[in-house]
């Protein structure tokens, strides 16, 4: 849990993924259309990492999306979001984007 806080905490926007995830890959491009540059954290060969993070309360474990180091959600989560405009207002907040 510590290794997930840790990397969390490193930049503004920070996303778990898996390569395989259609989800992962959605949010991901919106970030990238916000004009955010999440850092990306692949789990694909790491299980402890996605136990981690479900030990955290991410359900469903991925997406995972941090902002400014806090736990913001998952794939529903940040499009519920950015539909009610608060993403941009928060990767504004936490320095991920500038506007």
């Amino acid at each position: 849990m510590d290794r997930v806080t840790d990397l969390a905490s490193k930049k503004a926007a920070v996303i778990f993924t898996k390569s395989s995830c259609c989800m992962c890959h959605s949010i991901k491009a919106l970030f990238y259309e916000l004009g955010a540059s999440p850092a990306i954290h692949e789990v694909d060969h790491d299980a402890d990492m996605e136990w981690a993070l479900k030990r955290l309360g991410c359900n469903p474990s991925l997406p995972a999306v941090f902002i400014g180091g806090k736990y913001v959600g998952s794939a529903r989560d940040v499009i519920s979001l950015h539909v009610d405009g608060s993403l941009k207002h928060k990767l504004i907040e936490a320095r991920a984007i500038w506007f």
